[in-house]
């Protein structure tokens, strides 16, 4: 990393889990080994036991702290309450830097660092979207509301991050160029991930690891599976692994459909873990930005069959066969048949891990984030030497 003066940063965004989460923790880690002072500023009503064991693993780089506080997902009356919160919170931590990730976490941290401004406290307001607002359609009311909010947010906003090129053209189609600095910071996942993890013995057929709600697509997976064993001839096996409030409901389709005992389900756990239990990882989203899970997978050398959403192609090669129309359980069967039956299918189907590691690293995801939030506050420290001169 640059070596320039250690910076004060504070990660603030709503839900403790999946991508963001993910994200942050990698920046966390790698800003906290470069001398900076890190902290996190986050809901404190979601995550589970996993997301607690993954909280104490990175405690030693908060040297800012970790503050939980309740925080709804969608605005309601109470946000006024909770931006004070945030504020006086923010306020206390005296940061140089406030990375606001998700629709909730940005809006909350570029309001608090916009009220430090009018106090003459000098901080870069920055915001990640991870897709979140722009799931949105801009021909249904709440979409045009949710839109128009990210438009008016430029004007509190030093630097928006794009952690792809879908979603920074997302981005100029749904709310429109953006009028404020932007960069474009791929994703990265760490060295560690970089380590090819073989199955077990009882392995499966295929995983799905993910929240488990409609957007990221459980119920194409379980339609998918039956299909595929239908062209396949003979029965499969799979585990679904992870946690989401549809949970229940997947499980019924499972019996309705009788594929209870052919597939399984178990609760979140580490990546590694569910890794092992097969080769063929499924992400049958019907939206993303750049997730994680495929990354992780490709560092793990396992077989991804994902449909072609948000970043996804970006990561596996924009004509790569693993890619499936979305929302087309048939496709998507054809694809997990073909990736079973066909010798030497993962070798043509999945970039090399060359590829991957240069373009899709924490280290350089790190390195860039850092040498713009130098950049904004180099450039804000200018401008007030200009206006005092």
């Amino acid at each position: 990393m640059t070596e320039q003066r250690p910076l004060r940063i504070l990660h603030c965004f709503r839900s403790p889990v999946g991508g963001i989460f993910r994200h942050v923790r990698d920046l966390v880690i790698e800003h906290s080994k470069a001398g900076h002072e890190v902290g996190i500023l986050c809901d404190s009503s979601t995550g589970g036991a996993h997301e607690d064991r993954l909280f104490d693993e990175i405690r030693p780089f908060l040297s800012m702290g970790l503050t939980r506080m309740p925080m709804r997902r969608h605005v309601s009356l109470s946000d006024v309450g909770v931006i004070w919160d945030t504020y006086k919170n923010i306020k206390s931590l005296r940061p140089d830097v406030l990375h606001g990730h998700g629709a909730k976490g940005g809006v909350l941290a570029r309001l608090a660092g916009s009220a430090l401004r009018v106090n003459r406290y000098r901080v870069a307001r920055l915001y990640t979207a991870h897709g979140g607002s722009l799931h949105y359609s801009r021909r249904s009311f709440v979409g045009q509301f949710v839109l128009r909010m990210e438009r008016l947010q430029e004007y509190f906003t030093d630097a928006l991050v794009f952690i792809c090129e879908y979603e920074r053209d997302s981005y100029t189609k749904k709310v429109g160029r953006p009028r404020t600095e932007t960069r474009l910071i791929y994703n990265g996942i760490a060295e560690r991930d970089f380590e090819l993890i073989p199955t077990r013995s009882d392995a499966v057929h295929y995983i799905y690891v993910g929240m488990l709600r409609d957007l990221k697509g459980p119920d194409l997976f379980v339609e998918a599976f039956a299909k595929a064993e239908r062209i396949l001839g003979r029965p499969l096996s799979a585990v679904m692994i992870g946690d989401g409030p549809d949970r229940d409901r997947y499980r019924d389709m499972m019996i309705e459909r009788g594929l209870g005992k052919r597939i399984s389900m178990l609760p979140a756990m580490r990546v590694q873990q569910a890794f092992a239990m097969s080769q063929n990882l499924v992400v049958p989203s019907r939206a993303e930005a750049m997730p994680y899970i495929v990354l992780e997978g490709l560092g793990a050398g396992k077989t991804i069959i994902a449909t072609r959403v948000g970043g996804i192609p970006e990561a596996l090669g924009k004509d790569s066969p693993a890619l499936v129309n979305p929302e087309d359980a048939d496709d998507l069967a054809r694809v997990m048949a073909d990736a079973i039956r066909i010798p030497g299918w993962h070798d043509a189907a999945m970039p090399s891990t060359e590829r991957v590691k240069s373009v899709f690293s924490a280290s350089v995801m790190a390195n860039h984030v850092l040498k713009l939030y130098h950049d904004l506050l180099d450039s804000e420290s200018k401008q007030a030497v200009a206006v005092a001169s």
